[in-house]
């Protein structure tokens, strides 16, 4: 599978807009400002290519890479973000309600946490959604440039503690700035796309 070739399919606002075909999908997500486009840029090699077709005001949509027309990239709209208006968080939550409902559109999830911090109640709240799906899924802890060596570790358990994760689910320490972990992740997708590394 060829990661520089990557195109923009769509952004899906209603699970009527959502893919249905017999491609691998890969899902991202995370919580804004954790660096998710960055980290789907670096997967790829781009840079802001995870920006296109995302305007101001459109963080509620599902948007859709296909790669190689091989797979999908699913970038997932980001949660957290406190100035985001009572409605447009109601309208995210019935669509990632719809979106993990169908878990089994998802070939594998990635999730996305501040390396730097322990996990919010929301992220634990997203681990859990993609463990009731049933899909296999990995955490990529970002922004790991900004620690010191010696808080790796035990940040690295402390994720993994607060997210329950067993001991099989992938937890890849990350810098979307330096490329630490990319080698690690895309591995992982090309073993859940079963596609042939071309990096």
């Amino acid at each position: 599978m060829n990661l520089q070739k990557v195109e923009f399919i769509r952004s899906a606002a209603r699970p009527g807009d959502f893919i249905h075909d017999d491609l691998p999908k890969i899902a991202f997500s995370g919580k804004s400002n954790v660096g998710k486009s960055s980290v789907l840029n670096c997967v790829l090699q781009r840079k802001n290519f995870a920006r296109v077709g995302q305007k101001p005001g459109k963080t509620i949509h599902i948007n859709y890479f296909k790669v190689d027309d091989r797979a999908y990239f699913v970038d997932l709209p980001g949660y957290g973000y406190a100035q985001v208006a009572a409605s447009e968080k109601e309208r995210w939550g019935k669509l990632m309600e719809a979106y993990f409902a169908e878990g089994e559109e998802i070939t594998l999830g990635v999730m996305i946490v501040d390396a730097r911090h322990a996990p919010t109640k929301l992220d634990i709240v997203m681990a859990q959604l993609f463990r009731d799906t049933g899909c296999p899924f990995l955490v990529v802890a970002n922004k790991l440039d900004k620690l010191k060596p010696k808080e790796i570790e035990p940040n690295m358990q402390v994720i993994r503690k607060d997210l329950g994760l067993s001991p099989e689910t992938l937890l890849i320490p990350f810098s979307a700035e330096k490329g630490t972990g990319r080698g690690e992740l895309v591995n992982a997708i090309f073993a859940a796309t079963k596609g042939k590394a071309s990096v």
